[in-house]
């Protein structure tokens, strides 16, 4: 009777040891969240506002994320402040790089069809979304090399980021009765375009700025896959093609 009293009393110690020891590191990390928010607020006026605080594999280093996508790295006290990459030598990774990927990961089932046009050639089996600003000369480029690319349906998001007449480019084509015709008279065979007319909402095309901006998509062209990958860049069609089998599927 008297073991049986002891061994209980013994569990109830460790199950609260093992409680208070929970606890402890909960506040702990609580504490040292508050401490850095608090600190680095008052240190620097940018950060005053930020999104999340999280440890990393480095012990005493914790990871800041401000701007939905923007990673900074800090002590427990919040005093020191890194910009750059955080890179596992071991495994040979780069972890700021990796996290921010996940961060600005486009989700291709919701991206906004409703701002963007429509081009399919053959089957249309094979999806990519393109976001693309009318006064780039790489994205001319890589229009023209995409003709060659058969049995695709193309999501065309105007991305008006090099100024005033990317804009107006962007709003005469978006405005035009024949999207697809306008944009490729534009892109492909050198046409000049009409302008929008005053009456035109093109809404979309401030849309399509903020989306590409929470995504960091600094770029033009930018090619989205379904499996939420993307190339930045202008590659040729060849390039595009193998990204296509691997990255697409036609069923």
């Amino acid at each position: 009777m008297k073991k049986t009293r002891i061994s209980s009393l013994l569990s109830s110690v460790v199950v609260g040891t093992l409680l208070a020891t929970a606890s402890w590191g909960a506040w702990a990390a609580d504490s040292a969240e508050a401490t850095i928010r608090k600190n680095l607020a008052a240190f620097s006026p940018q950060l005053k506002v930020i999104d999340e605080v999280s440890k990393t594999a480095v012990p005493g280093l914790y990871e800041v994320r401000v701007n939905k996508s923007d990673i900074f790295y800090t002590d427990a006290q919040g005093n020191y402040l890194l910009e750059g990459s955080l890179i596992d030598l071991k495994n040979k990774r780069n972890l700021t790089e990796e996290r921010v990927t996940k961060l600005t990961a486009v989700k291709f089932d919701s991206l906004p069809l409703k701002d963007a046009f429509t081009i399919v050639r053959g089957n249309g089996k094979r999806k990519i979304a393109i976001f693309e600003d009318p006064q780039c000369g790489y994205c001319k480029r890589f229009e023209r090399d995409l003709q060659k690319v058969d049995n695709v349906t193309i999501y065309m998001f105007l991305y008006p980021i090099l100024g005033a007449e990317s804009g107006e480019k962007s709003k005469a084509i978006w405005c035009s009765k024949d999207q697809v015709k306008a944009w490729q008279d534009w892109m492909v065979r050198d046409q000049a375009i009409p302008p929008a007319p005053a009456s035109c909402d093109s809404n979309a095309l401030a849309r399509n700025v903020e989306l590409g901006r929470n995504h960091r998509i600094t770029g033009t062209p930018t090619i989205i896959f379904p499996d939420g990958s993307r190339v930045p860049g202008a590659i040729d069609s060849k390039q595009l093609e193998k990204l296509l089998a691997e990255r697409t599927s036609e069923k």
